[in-house]
């Protein structure tokens, strides 16, 4: 009687130790998630940001070229 008390101890901590794993990478994959969110949007800040900086550089190239 006394293995397979032990087998199910053994059985149930496995189990926990999963479980404790599973809600550190479902954090860790949240954390993640929001991360590159912000990300992002910052590239996209910056894509926007280089887009307005080259409408004048691309207006001057073009009145360039006429003469």
């Amino acid at each position: 009687m006394l293995w397979p008390m032990i087998a199910i101890a053994l059985g149930f901590a496995g189990l926990a130790v999963l479980g404790i794993l599973a809600v550190r990478v479902f954090v860790e994959v949240r954390r993640l998630a929001r991360q590159v969110g912000a990300t992002s949007e910052r590239i996209q800040r910056a894509s926007e940001d280089l887009e307005r900086a080259a409408v004048p550089l691309a207006s001057r190239m073009h009145e360039a070229g006429r003469d």
